[in-house]
């Protein structure tokens, strides 16, 4: 008996050996498993954070462009600004001429009616020259 009794004590203390063997092998997987589930979430976290930052970074660039092209805009606006004063006041200044040269064209034609009037007049009054 005193045999059977030793076997069951071996058979107990393997048990507990084996079983110890097995909870150390199980921790040693959890921790594993753990430091690989922590390993894909923080993958995952930076490759959404990279998408993200990247957007963001897209995002100013834009912004920044935008704010150029803004002031590329106003710079355009104020220089169309100057041209169609200065194409007005040459315009104007075209008319005036126009004006003036027919202004001009009314007084020679004046000129040369009173020149003829004159002319005849001093032919009647001196009719032998």
């Amino acid at each position: 008996m005193a045999k059977l009794e030793a076997a069951l004590i071996q058979m107990m203390n393997d048990h507990s050996h084996s079983n110890a063997q097995l909870r150390d092998q199980l921790e040693k997987v959890k921790k594993d498993a753990l430091a690989t589930a922590t390993r894909v979430s923080d993958l995952l976290v930076d490759s959404v954070n990279s998408g993200v930052q990247e957007s963001f970074i897209n995002e100013k660039r834009i912004e920044l462009e935008t704010r150029a092209l803004s002031a590329t805009v106003q710079r355009y606006i104020k220089q169309t600004n100057q041209w169609l004063a200065v194409v007005h006041a040459l315009d104007s200044a075209l008319k005036e001429i126009g004006d003036f040269e027919n202004w001009m064209k009314i007084m020679e034609y004046d000129c040369e009616s009173i020149s003829l009037a004159l002319h005849y007049i001093y032919k009647k009054e001196h009719p032998q020259l």
